[in-house]
């Protein structure tokens, strides 16, 4: 050992800590100390990863980090190995940092070009209870053609850069680019100064799980000040590459501390899942920033079946406030899982989970092998005029792994030629709509052309990279952004009454704006009165296709009640501006009606349409629609005659505009109901469900198929409904039917872009997408064709016939 360390001290902190933690003992007896001290530690997290490829040729640092604190004097060059190739030891010399809990292995020459690896923790490693590893922890990793000659970036901080009212006892946490030298992560590289200029004493750790450094303050930090976070050169990642320059950053903190208990906002795979992928991450979601020193093997776990604990390594992203448990193989099979976050999770503040949260779900036979796409981004390809203060943001087509979407894999240049160099930045990613953010950290050059990338690096939860790499432009004008977003529309609208228990509140914007500014501190729900009542608990949604936000509270509202919705000028569009005031009300109210809506999507004018889109409708052969048509924004309407309209033409109308509006209205109240029973992608729904359907809400973040004949069974229930929230695309080649009670006029179909209908199929419902729908030659449509919600969509006919359900 290079680095002796006094560790009984740490043997006290890791008792203190074992009798907090909440979990790891089991049973009643899980919040004692002296049980949980005889857990054996395990290994949480490692750099280079569990199976990673194309490995710098030039890495000489191989780190592990633990569950609990360990005894240094165990951590040496016998139990800490490497071999490249197996059988073929590299020699080195093996320290510990405690804060992290994390070995190093510094190698004494580079690795050779396209070798895999073998790195080995053996059972002589202990913990400061003298207690072994269960077994050795062995991974794999395999390197490529060259060395690492680039600098590492910071990619996300907390608090964020110019954040105000930050909690007094927060810490400061960073998140690289790569792995990080954790030697390297020191009281001299990593620094806070509160006002500028007047250091804050504290201790720095290093999260191997993120590639997060961390400082802690001694003491909480003064009220009302500005701080100084500063990380210099002297931080290196594993290939011996400095910080360019120093990464500085400020935040003002607020009067009090944060004493509110973190929470678990979503699940991945959802609670109650079926048909889950065998090589799935597991994911969990919190309402606010986490201490990732907290996130380990001892306080995220997986057993499958229950009992039955799974290996793996943990994660956590400070970009989505993430964390991740990678099994290191496959999941077994058909066998319900049974995931648990432990409450000696907390966040930045200290404070713990309230208590120990728990969800199951059950695989499927197989992994997902299908890439993930980006499907929308911002500034659009090939736009103009931007500004210059814009934030640039990527749509994906599925859940992704946070932890690969870094300033390394998600960068902006000007054009050039050449490219001009990696623009600084932060990166921010929201699980819920899948969106990636990138806010450079100062103006673009105005009348310049940039260039967005998003590597093959960037994956799934299932592993799967982006195909390509994903590449658009755009231009800058000659200004900034100076013009303020405000609301255009809300739901439950201003003084609305009877409203449903179960109501999503619901918040359009007249611009992008940033996800990572829409939250519990800017958007608010409370019971209405003399005083307000409390802040309501509950989930947010950002959609940046509608600019919609979303919140789902965590409980039905009080019945007979008022409520009082505010969105404060924290919320923020993509430039900076604040929330403005505008011509819907903000804060607005509404009152609840005394029972539970029966879940229908309300379509208002919309729901008299047979076929309505904004850019074009088209019918080769013999069409007809039973029911009225609308065309709004578009003019191109061909095809009729000698196809048949048994209803009113509306185009560029009062009335066709008035149904547009209603559809984007019908559409976000669809997209932001509450997700519910999984479909992975590309199932087909058929085969899943062969004896029948039964009502509820369904949801894919990617596509949803209906190649085998689908059974909608209403079980006797004439007000069962089905809602389909799809987020890309719908296509059948089989029947959709309807069954004992089952009624077409509750069957909702909601893709994000495109739904095709099959040739000579029966389809029941009604498609609200948001962009085109094509129905292909014999087919017959019980519902409604509703196209474009969302963008210019287009209704292609082939001798179809539309009939519109009754009310």
């Amino acid at each position: 050992m290079s680095t002796r360390r006094v560790w009984f001290a740490a043997l006290l902190l890791s008792i203190l800590a074992a009798g907090c933690d909440g979990g790891g003992g089991g049973g009643d007896d899980e919040n004692d100390p002296i049980d949980l001290v005889a857990v054996p530690p395990t290994v949480t997290a490692v750099a280079p990863l569990v199976g990673a490829t194309d490995v710098p040729t030039n890495t000489r640092i191989v780190t592990a980090a633990f569950s609990t604190a360990m005894d240094p004097d165990t951590l040496t060059t016998d139990s800490f190995t490497l071999a490249c190739p197996d059988g073929t030891p590299h020699t080195g010399t093996v320290d510990y940092a405690a804060a992290g809990n994390v070995a190093t292995l510094t190698l004494a020459r580079d690795l050779p070009a396209r070798t895999t690896c073998l790195a080995q923790i053996t059972t002589a490693a202990r913990d400061v209870a003298g207690t072994a590893l269960a077994g050795p922890f062995v991974w794999t990793f395999t390197t490529g053609d060259a060395p690492d000659t680039l600098a590492p970036t910071v990619s996300s901080t907390v608090p964020t850069a110019n954040a105000t009212g930050v909690a007094r006892n927060t810490l400061v946490a960073a998140s690289f680019s790569e792995p990080m030298d954790p030697l390297t992560i020191t009281s001299a590289t990593i620094l806070l100064t509160c006002p500028a200029g007047t250091p804050v004493a504290g201790t720095v750790g290093y999260a191997v799980n993120g590639n997060v450094a961390t400082f802690t303050p001694a003491s909480p930090l003064p009220n009302d000040t500005t701080c100084r976070a500063t990380i210099t050169t002297g931080v290196k990642d594993l290939a011996g590459n400095a910080l360019a320059r120093p990464y500085v950053w400020t935040f003002t903190t607020g009067p009090a501390p944060d004493t509110n208990a973190p929470t678990v906002i979503s699940v991945h795979p959802a609670d109650g899942a079926t048909g889950v992928p065998i090589n799935t991450l597991v994911t969990a979601f919190f309402s606010e920033p986490m201490n990732p020193l907290t996130i380990t093997t001892s306080t995220i776990r997986l057993a499958c079946p229950a009992g039955t604990p799974v290996v793996g390594t943990v994660g956590y992203a400070v970009n989505g406030r993430v964390a991740t448990f990678d099994p290191t193989g496959s999941l077994p099979s058909g066998t319900t899982c049974t995931a648990t976050i432990t409450t000696g999770v907390t966040d930045v503040a200290g404070n713990a989970l309230a208590s120990t949260f728990t969800w199951t779900f059950t695989t499927g036979a197989a992994p997902d092998i299908t890439a993930p796409t980006v499907i929308d981004v911002h500034p659009d390809d090939g736009a103009i005029a931007v500004a210059v203060d814009t934030a640039v943001s990527a749509t994906f087509s599925e859940a992704m792994n946070p932890l690969t979407i870094t300033t390394a894999s998600f960068t902006l240049r000007a054009s050039g030629p050449p490219l001009g160099p990696i623009l600084d930045g932060t990166i921010a990613y929201d699980p819920l709509t899948h969106v990636a953010t990138l806010t450079p950290s100062s103006p673009l050059a105005p009348a310049t052309e940039y260039t967005a990338t998003i590597t093959t690096s960037v994956t799934d939860v299932a592993g799967n990279a982006l195909v390509t790499a994903f590449v658009w432009t755009f231009t800058t004008g000659a200004a900034p952004d100076a013009t303020a977003p405000t609301l255009i529309l809300a739901t439950p609208a201003d003084l609305a009454t009877d409203v449903a228990l179960e109501a999503v509140i619901t918040a359009t914007f007249s611009e992008a704006m940033n996800p990572s500014t829409i939250g519990v501190a800017t958007f608010t729900v409370r019971t209405n009165g003399l005083p307000l009542g409390p802040v309501l608990g509950g989930t947010f949604a950002y959609d940046p296709l509608t600019n919609v936000a979303t919140f789902t509270p965590s409980s039905p509202l009080d019945a007979s009640t008022s409520y009082v919705v505010a969105i404060t000028p924290g919320a923020e569009d993509v430039a900076g501006n604040a929330l403005a005031p505008g011509l819907v009300p903000n804060p607005w109210t509404f009152t609840t009606g005394t029972g539970l809506a029966p879940g229908a999507v309300v379509l208002g004018s919309a729901a008299t349409f047979g076929i309505m889109a904004t850019a074009a409708i088209t019918s080769t052969g013999f069409s007809i629609i039973n029911g009225d048509v609308s065309l709004d924004p578009g003019t191109s309407m061909t095809g009729f005659g000698p196809g048949v309209v048994n209803g009113d033409i509306h185009i560029n109308d009062m009335v066709s505009e008035q149904a547009r509006i209603d559809l984007l209205v019908g559409y976000n109240f669809a997209k932001a109901l509450p997700p519910g029973t999984t479909i992975a992608g590309g199932a087909d729904l058929g085969a899943l469900y062969p004896l029948g359907m039964p009502p509820g809400t369904y949801t894919s973040g990617s596509t949803m198929l209906v190649s085998t004949p689908l059974v909608l069974d209403g079980g006797g229930n004439a007000n069962a409904v089905w809602v389909f929230q799809i987020g890309s695309s719908l296509t059948t080649t089989a029947s959709v039917s309807l069954l004992d009670g089952a009624q077409a006029k509750n069957v909702f179909w909601v893709p994000t872009q495109d739904a095709t209908i099959g040739v000579g199929t029966l389809f029941s419902g009604t498609i609200i997408s948001g962009r085109d729908v094509t129905a292909q030659t014999g087919t017959t449509i019980n519902g409604r064709i509703l196209a474009g919600a969302i963008t210019d969509g287009t209704i292609a006919l082939q001798t179809t016939t539309v009939n519109v359900p009754a009310q």
